[in-house]
């Protein structure tokens, strides 16, 4: 059985003291390609380098939510930069991770959009799919994303328990993908997602370090606890696990274009 993680982060200072074990260990267990996600320009830096280091690794390029400088003038030339990254760089699947987070912060709601939409704009002149982060922002979100037409489909990452976000996402072609907490038991919802997200759209993913599912909730989180993810699904689909990792793996190679 070989998985395919689509969402981790392997820049993370959290990796800092055995990142290159750890990753190796990944490998050897089964999971035999992951993405190490960037969320603004150092770690899509540091993403490229890991994926032109492991063959098994691919990266995207982008500024989150989280990560937006309040000076227009500085976020539009950080855009211009994940623009040239993303163009000169083969192993870079997509433009992400982007999007709109309410969470932590309200302030500036109007500029997340400028930003989320500006990337889209990157990502369709480049032919790419795009990665959405969001976080308390499912109508905003939903909003954009009925409205906004895109070249290539991409994937709602780590995405929320929520029908109607899921449905946008679906309607516009995107792959919807599965993380940690999809395994906690106080998660609300989940089995019902899971069951609405038909199995040719559906991706599994860590967002390591963060977010480590059951039985490893609390620990550092890596790309080998994957397998949770995938043990979770099939139970709620009532299918082996082998199918969940085969189709998921599928799945990941096509929204991304690995041939």
């Amino acid at each position: 059985m070989e998985l395919f993680d689509s969402h981790a982060h392997y820049d993370d200072e959290k990796f800092d003291k055995d990142r290159d074990y750890i990753i190796k260990e990944i490998y050897n267990s089964g999971v035999t390609k992951f993405v190490s996600a960037g969320y603004n320009l150092k770690s899509s830096k540091k993403g490229i380098e890991l994926s032109n280091k492991y063959d098994f690794v691919y990266t995207t390029c982008g500024i989150s939510p989280n990560d937006i400088s309040h000076e227009k003038d500085k976020v539009d030339s950080q855009l211009l930069q994940i623009e040239e990254l993303a163009k000169n760089n083969p192993k870079v699947l997509a433009i992400g991770e982007i999007g709109l987070d309410y969470y932590w912060n309200k302030e500036n709601k109007d500029l997340q959009k400028y930003v989320f939409l500006k990337q889209i704009e990157i990502a369709n002149k480049l032919n790419l799919p795009i990665v959405i982060h969001t976080r308390d922002a499912i109508m905003d979100t939903i909003d954009i994303i009925k409205n906004t037409n895109f070249v290539k489909p991409g994937v709602f990452h780590c995405c929320p328990f929520n029908k109607d976000l899921v449905q946008a996402g679906l309607d516009k072609g995107f792959y919807i993908s599965f993380a940690g907490p999809v395994t906690f038991k106080n998660s609300k919802n989940a089995e019902e997602i899971v069951n609405i997200v038909p199995l040719d759209k559906i991706l599994i993913e860590t967002d390591s370090p963060y977010l480590s599912p059951e039985p490893n909730r609390g620990k550092r989180n890596d790309s080998r606890n994957v397998k949770y993810i995938a043990e979770k699904i099939a139970k709620f689909k009532n299918i082996d696990i082998d199918q969940v990792a085969e189709i998921t793996y599928k799945n990941a190679r096509q929204v991304f274009d690995i041939k």
